[in-house]
């Protein structure tokens, strides 16, 4: 008996980091997507990969056919909203960290949303059930998100120095005075 689960705990062992090898580059660059950091410095996108590969070994006896794949992307994705949410939602008024990643101009959900739709290929429908949100709203949400990374919006102008209104007030006397 005991040699029946010793070799069992072994080919299970064996079939997750089989899966792991092939499937963690991916879901690395996903979650670093997600996490707005940069690829070489992402701590939190790491800690998503861990959390969900953890998660995907627990449940690995019980997938009985499902993609293993789809089990882990799920659950990053669920977990990413729940921490955006945590840390950016709620109304408790956290100051937001600025993203510095491609994706960094995007709200937490934008973000979501764009890298299953987009990175991950996950229909519009798949996308919706996972986030409970309708399937409108993943829609918009897509949409907005591709049309601020077109157009990514313009700089704030900043607000005229010292240094600007002199060279403003000579360029204006230069141009008075040359005139007859």
């Amino acid at each position: 008996m005991r040699e029946r689960q010793a070799s069992q705990s072994a080919r299970r062992a064996r079939e997750f980091e089989a899966f792991v090898a092939g499937a963690a580059g991916r879901l690395l660059h996903a979650a670093t997507l997600l996490t707005a950091e940069p690829p070489g410095a992402n701590p939190r996108a790491r800690r998503l990969l861990a959390l969900s590969l953890a998660h995907t070994y627990a449940y690995w006896d019980r997938l009985h056919g499902e993609d293993p794949y789809d089990r882990a992307r799920q659950y990053l994705a669920t977990r990413f909203a729940r921490e955006a949410w945590h840390r950016y939602g709620g109304g408790l008024g956290r100051a937001r960290r600025r993203a510095v990643g491609p994706l960094g101009g995007l709200a937490p959900q934008e973000r979501l949303v764009l890298v299953l739709r987009m990175y991950e290929g996950v229909a519009e429908e798949q996308a919706a059930a996972l986030l409970s949100v309708p399937v409108e709203r993943v829609r918009t949400l897509c949409d907005r998100a591709t049309a601020t990374l077109l157009r990514p919006p313009a700089e704030p102008s900043r607000p005229p120095t010292a240094d600007t209104k002199v060279t403003k007030a000579k360029a204006a006397e230069t141009k008075a005075g040359a005139t007859p």
